[in-house]
C-alpha cells in the first residue's frame, strides 16, 4: 500500500481563518475614506465631474448611470485638486414614478460606486471586473491597518523601518495596495501592515546565467558575501553545492523572496533547476522587515548590513514588481556615478549633506527564452535578480532620526495628524516648522536639476526626512536611482563624463517635461495633500504654505546666480504644469492589459501652478 502523508489537524489552519480586521465598523470607516479618496481623485484627473450647486456652496452633485445621484461636500485646493469630506457623502436613490420621495441617505460604498457609475467613468467591462478585485483588496488592507492603528504619539517613537509598517500607501493612487497576486495569507505574511520580520531563503545560480556587478568596495561578490553573511552561514552554502558535486566558485549567491520562488522561479525557471545551474540553499539568520515597496526589506536584525532588494511579480500600484535584468545590472554603476556627483559638490556634500542611499551590488539572472523576446510582456523578463542598497542607520549622525515622507501625510484613529505631534515636539511654530522641512528637501533636490539636468522621483516613499534630536526636519535622504532618476534630454556639459553604460539605461526627458519629476512626485503626490493638512491641523493657510515653498525655490535661485539659463531651461513656475494621471492609466489607457515595456503616467490637460508669480501665492 503506498504510504499518504497524514492530512493537516483542522487546527493548524485557525490563524488563516481568523480575520478580526473584517468587521462592519472597521470595514465601513475604511469604505467611507476610500469613496471620498476615489471621488476626489477621479475628480481632479478629470474622469468625472461633479457639479457645484449653487456658486458660494461646498456642496456638489454627481449624477450616476442609473438616475440616481451622489451629494458630497468638498474643498477645493491647489493644482485643481479636490478633499471630500468622508462622511458627508449622500445618496439621492432613483425615483420611481407614483413612489414617496425616500430622501438622501448616507453612501459609503465605493464598490457600488464603480458598478454605479461604471459609464460614468469610461471603464470597460474587463478593467471593471479586475478593477473591483484590486479595490476590495485594498480595502482589505486598509481595514487591517485600521484594526491594529497607533496613535500619532506612538508612532513618532518608532524607528524607520517599524514606522514602514504603519503607513497607508499612495495618496493620489485609489487601487494602493492591490497586489494582484498574493492571496489572502499571503498578504498576513508578506505585506508591511503585517510587520512581520522574515528569513529570507537564498540560492546559488550558476555564472553560465549570472552577472554580478558591484561599486566601489563591493566589485567582486566575495566582499559583499563577507559583509552580508556570517563566515558559518557561508560555509554551510558552499557545503550544499559540494554535496551536489558542485563548485562554489562557478556559483553567485542571492536572497529570494519565498512567494516569487514558488508562484514564479520554480515553475518558470525549472529546466535551469534541473541541470544544478540553480541550486535552493537555505535562509540565513537575519531577520528582514518588509517595507512599504513590499519587495524591499530592511535588515533589523543586523541594521549596518544592506537592505535587499527582490523582484515581487505581483501587479501593484499599476506596475508588476518585477526586476528589469538591464536595470538591475547597471544598478552599480549608476549609483557611482550619482555619488559622484555629490562627492565633487560641495554644496550637495557638506551645506545640504544630503544622503544617497546606493544600489551598491547586483546580481541578475535572465532568462533564457523571455529575456530575448521583445513582444513578451515585461514582467516575464523581471523574474530574478536582487539588488543591495546601502542601509540608512549608519548613515545617520547621533540623534538623528529619519521617516519617509509619506508618514508625514498619515492620520491616527482619533484623527490627529504625525505632522502636528511632530510639530508640537519640535517646539517650533507650525510655520517655522514647515520652512525647515522645505529647506531640508528642496535646495538637493533643486541643485541635481539645474546644475546637472538629472532628477530623482522625490515622491512619498523615496524621499526620507532626517530629523534632529527635536524632530525638526535637518536634511535629506533618498533612494531608488536606477528605476527614478531621469536626466535632461537636451545634452548638458554635465553629462559628458557620464559612463556608457549608465547613459544606457538611464531614461531622458526634454527639459520642459524633467521638470514634472519634482511636480508630480513632490509637489503634487506630496505637498498637495500636506498643504491641506496642514490648514486643517495647524492653522497654516493653504496659501502660506505654498509661499513657503515658492520662497525657498526663489532662495536657491539667489544663491546660485551664475545659473539663470538653467532656472529657465528647468522652468518651475511656469503659470501652468501638465496634468499626470495615474487613475487614468489604469482606468482608460491600460487597464489590466500585458505590455512589452511598462506604462507610463498618463497626461490629460493642464493645471495652475501654484508657484507661479500671478497664482496669488504670497513671496
Amino acid at each position: 500500500m503506498p504510504k499518504y502523508p497524514e492530512s493537516r489537524d483542522p487546527a493548524d489552519f485557525a490563524d488563516l481563518l481568523r480575520t478580526p480586521e473584517l468587521n462592519r465598523e472597521i470595514w465601513d470607516r475604511a469604505a467611507a475614506r476610500m469613496l471620498a479618496k476615489m471621488l476626489g481623485q477621479f475628480a481632479y484627473e478629470e474622469v468625472i465631474e461633479p457639479v457645484r450647486q449653487d456658486d458660494a456652496s461646498d456642496t456638489f452633485t454627481l449624477a450616476l448611470d442609473d438616475g440616481g445621484s451622489l451629494v458630497f461636500r468638498a474643498r477645493r485646493g491647489v493644482y485643481g485638486s479636490w478633499h471630500v469630506v468622508p462622511d458627508s457623502v449622500l445618496e439621492t436613490p432613483v425615483s420611481t414614478p407614483g413612489a414617496p420621495d425616500e430622501g438622501a441617505v448616507p453612501f459609503r460604498d465605493p464598490l457600488r460606486f464603480l458598478v454605479r457609475a461604471r459609464h460614468l467613468l469610461g471603464i470597460d467591462g474587463a478593467t471593471l471586473g479586475h478593477l473591483i478585485r484590486e479595490i476590495t483588496t485594498t480595502l482589505g488592507a486598509d481595514a487591517r491597518l485600521d484594526h491594529t492603528a497607533l496613535t500619532a504619539a506612538e508612532l513618532a517613537d518608532l524607528d524607520y523601518a517599524e514606522l514602514e509598517g504603519h503607513q497607508t500607501g499612495h495618496p493620489w493612487l485609489v487601487a494602493n495596495k492591490g497586489r494582484l497576486g498574493l492571496s489572502a495569507a499571503d498578504a498576513t505574511r508578506y505585506t508591511p501592515e503585517a510587520r512581520t520580520p522574515l528569513a529570507l531563503p537564498w540560492i546559488a545560480v550558476s555564472t553560465t546565467i549570472a552577472a554580478y556587478r558591484g561599486a566601489a568596495g563591493l566589485t567582486g561578490p566575495e566582499q559583499l558575501y563577507a559583509h552580508e553573511l556570517d563566515p558559518s552561514v557561508r560555509a554551510s552554502f558552499d557545503a550544499v553545492l559540494r554535496a551536489r558535486g558542485l563548485d562554489p566558485d562557478g556559483y553567485l549567491l542571492l536572497p529570494v523572496h519565498p512567494w516569487q520562488w514558488d508562484e514564479w522561479i520554480v515553475p518558470l525557471f525549472a529546466p535551469a533547476i534541473a541541470a544544478g545551474e540553480i541550486v535552493p540553499l537555505h535562509a540565513d539568520p537575519d531577520l528582514r522587515l518588509p517595507q512599504q515597496s513590499i519587495r524591499t526589506f530592511s535588515n533589523v536584525a543586523r541594521p549596518d548590513r544592506h537592505s535587499v532588494k527582490l523582484p515581487l511579480s505581483i501587479l501593484n500600484t499599476l506596475v508588476w514588481r518585477g526586476l528589469p535584468t538591464e536595470r538591475t545590472l547597471a544598478a552599480p554603476a549608476v549609483t557611482t556615478w550619482v555619488h559622484g556627483l555629490r562627492d565633487q559638490d560641495a554644496f550637495l556634500r557638506d551645506t545640504c549633506g544630503v544622503i544617497l542611499l546606493g544600489e551598491v551590488a547586483s546580481v541578475t539572472v535572465e532568462h533564457p527564452l523571455y529575456d530575448h523576446l521583445p513582444e513578451a510582456p515585461y514582467q516575464f523578463k523581471e523574474i530574478l535578480g536582487a539588488i543591495w542598497r546601502e542601509p540608512l542607520g549608519p548613515r545617520l549622525a547621533p540623534g538623528e532620526r529619519a521617516r519617509t515622507l509619506a508618514s508625514l501625510l498619515h492620520t491616527d484613529p482619533s484623527g490627529r495628524a504625525f505632522t502636528a505631534e511632530l510639530v508640537d515636539r519640535s517646539g517650533l511654530t507650525p510655520t517655522a516648522w514647515l520652512a525647515r522641512l522645505f529647506a531640508a528637501l528642496l535646495p538637493p533636490l533643486l541643485h541635481f536639476l539645474y546644475r546637472y539636468g538629472t532628477v530623482f522621483s522625490p515622491h512619498g516613499e523615496n524621499a526620507i526626512v532626517v530629523f534632529d534630536e527635536r524632530d525638526v526636519p535637518a536634511r535629506l535622504a533618498i533612494k531608488d536611482f536606477v528605476d527614478d532618476v531621469n536626466i535632461s534630454a537636451r545634452p548638458l556639459p554635465e553629462h559628458e563624463p557620464m559612463p556608457e553604460d549608465v547613459r544606457r539605461v538611464l531614461l531622458t526627458e526634454e527639459p520642459g517635461f524633467l521638470t514634472q519629476f519634482i511636480h508630480s512626485g513632490l509637489f503634487i503626490g506630496v505637498f498637495r495633500f500636506l498643504s491641506a493638512l496642514c490648514e486643517e491641523q495647524l492653522g497654516v493657510p493653504e496659501g502660506d504654505f505654498w509661499s513657503l515653498v515658492r520662497a525657498e525655490i526663489l532662495r536657491h535661485h539667489a544663491r546660485f546666480p551664475e545659473l539663470k539659463d538653467r532656472f529657465e531651461l528647468f522652468d518651475l513656475l511656469t503659470p501652468e504644469i501638465e496634468r499626470l494621471c495615474l487613475n487614468r492609466n489604469r482606468l482608460h489607457v491600460d487597464g489590466y492589459r500585458d505590455r512589452s515595456e511598462r506604462p507610463h503616467a498618463a497626461v490629460h490637460g493642464t493645471v495652475p501652478n501654484p508657484l507661479h508669480p500671478a497664482a496669488g501665492v504670497r513671496e
